[in-house]
């Protein structure tokens, strides 16, 4: 059985039935390296688009909504439906390349340069987990993938009360604060989602040892998107707050 994973759109179950396969019909690493480059650039053009509105004065809040909405709605028909990753998953990153865009310029517009720092730490923490796990200083063992997945979905139920308990006006304490206690649950959060990039590569690797189809390339790219939109939202979050302090 494939070892879990705090992301929801790659754990235990994603390869479970899809194995078997062999020669070019199956899912490779680099084939996954590839389409996940795709994808990477498909989001940049995405939020280039929404960028060049804000740039030019226009208000794009509604890109915001209409890129999370779109994007939230095709994500969960390819969690559901991974055969059909290959066509829905390409407009997803535009998507969220839309979304992406019309946050970045929300937080650009209160202080400026944020974008740019966030983009490059993310670049950062991605390149570092990745060697990390390719060098097997971080090892995906089962305590490790559990101490993840625990804390995820810790996070994940604190993000749920926060939004719930925000139709009613009310804020849970120092989740959305700049002092520092508001700062250290950020840099725990960033911690986790970085962290949720090495169970992402090890499921992939172990996707492509079990011979799963093709196709399951572009899923294994969608899995790791889905952490690395959640880890750059989560990088704007944290330096917005230690901006806010200057």
């Amino acid at each position: 059985m494939i070892g879990r994973s705090g992301n929801p759109t790659l754990n235990e179950k994603t390869f479970e039935r899809t194995g078997g396969y062999a020669g070019t019909s199956r899912m490779t690493i680099d084939g996954t390296v590839h389409k996940s480059f795709i994808m990477l650039a498909l989001l940049l053009g995405g939020a280039f688009v929404t960028w060049s509105r804000y740039v030019d004065g226009y208000d794009v809040g509604g890109y915001a909504v209409g890129g999370a909405i779109i994007g939230f709605v095709l994500g969960l028909i390819v969690s559901f439906r991974p055969a059909a990753a290959p066509y829905l998953v390409p407009v997803y990153a535009v998507m969220e390349g839309v979304f992406l865009g019309a946050l970045s310029a929300s937080y650009e517009e209160r202080t400026g340069g944020i974008t740019m720092q966030a983009a490059l730490l993310t670049a950062g923490v991605f390149a570092a987990m990745l060697l990390a796990y390719r060098t097997r200083v971080v090892k995906a063992t089962r305590g490790f993938k559990l101490g993840v997945v625990s804390a995820t979905a810790g996070i994940a139920l604190m993000y749920l009360i926060s939004f719930v308990l925000g139709l009613f006006g009310v804020e849970v304490p120092y989740l959305h604060e700049s002092g520092w206690i508001g700062i250290g649950i950020s840099l725990v959060i960033v911690a986790v989602a970085a962290l949720n990039l090495v169970l992402d590569f090890d499921l992939i690797e172990e996707g492509a040892r079990q011979g799963a189809p093709k196709y399951m390339e572009w899923y294994g790219a969608f899995g790791l998107m889905v952490t690395l939109v959640w880890l750059y939202v989560e990088m704007l979050r944290l330096i917005a707050k230690f901006s806010s302090r200057d």
